[in-house]
């Protein structure tokens, strides 16, 4: 099926192919410059530091709802070795098999495509089985840090979690920023938390991936005229699921990372970022949140720190 002409409307307003010239790969990272990492390191005033990753483990997210997306299996290749004769210092040795984007991780540019296009207006194709991703893979953004900001859209409506079908609007945003207190600059990491990493916390992988809030379509508009850097949120699916637009699939995935060039983040645990938050009453801090160097990798498991 074809997609809606509202769909290349938005994606028209929001495109930045070209924006950073024809051989850009980063997108977004663009706005996270010097100056931008300088005034967010002036965020720091506790020291108070808050991870915010789920744990790689079998019994992971994954249900099998995403095809070849598994759980981390883990496996010891040695244990207490003396590699190098008896009575030498033994040595232990993990492996593991994973699906990149299992658990809490980065989606790159080149996630997915629409009409045949990844973002600069680049040729899908040019993502293949042996190479990956030619262009604009997550070992593309070297490094993302930046002033992060939660938009703690349950909390601004006075709530534990989002019911499964709610779409977070630009409106619920500028209602969480109010919350918060919080201007959104060019260049920051917004964190939006819908409360629904509880259902997977609680032990319901199934109920945690479906149905589920998430952003709009709607909402891609926003963070390109606030110039925001990357975004994640506490969801499997990122977007609300099922989809606001009946059989509009992804929507939100192909304006954030194929028209905006921007890192989209899931599975992001922001349950004890929300009470550190609340707790010390400011919403913004340095966010670290660096990307796994998989070369031509779609996606990367990361393990994002708050500071405060």
């Amino acid at each position: 099926m074809p997609l809606p002409a509202e769909f290349h409307d938005i994606a028209k307003r929001v495109n930045n192919w070209g924006r950073w010239g024809q051989a850009d790969e980063i997108g977004t990272l663009n706005l996270v410059t010097d100056e931008v990492v300088r005034a967010a390191a002036a965020e720091v005033r506790t020291g108070r530091r808050v991870p915010l990753a789920l744990p790689l483990k079998q019994d992971g997210v994954q249900s099998g709802m995403i095809p070849g997306r598994i759980n981390p299996l883990h496996s010891m290749v040695q244990i207490n070795q003396q590699i190098f004769g008896p009575d030498t210092v033994a040595c232990s040795d993990d492996a593991v098999t994973m699906g990149l984007q299992a658990a809490t991780h980065w989606d790159a540019l080149t996630h997915v495509s629409h009409s045949g296009r990844l973002y600069n207006g680049r040729p899908a194709d040019t993502i293949t089985a042996h190479g990956g991703a030619e262009f604009s893979g997550i070992d593309k953004a070297p490094y993302v840090v930046s002033r992060g900001v939660l938009l703690d859209v349950a909390a601004a409506k006075g709530v534990d979690r989002l019911p499964g079908d709610h779409a977070v609007t630009p409106q619920d945003l500028d209602e969480a920023a109010e919350f918060g207190h919080v201007e959104v600059r060019p260049g920051d990491i917004v964190l939006v938390r819908t409360g629904q990493v509880q259902v997977y916390l609680a032990g319901d992988k199934h109920a945690y991936g479906y149905p589920s809030p998430g952003l709009s379509v709607r909402t891609p508009e926003w963070f390109h005229a606030h110039d925001v850097a990357a975004v994640a949120n506490d969801t499997l699916t990122f977007e609300v699921f099922p989809p606001e637009i009946e059989n509009l699939w992804l929507p939100v995935h192909a304006l954030d990372l194929v028209e905006m060039g921007m890192l989209q983040g899931q599975n992001w645990n922001l349950e004890s970022l929300s009470t550190a938050c609340g707790e010390e009453r400011r919403y913004t801090f340095l966010l670290s949140a660096m990307p796994e160097p998989f070369q031509g990798a779609t996606g990367t498991p990361v393990a994002p720190v708050a500071v405060l």
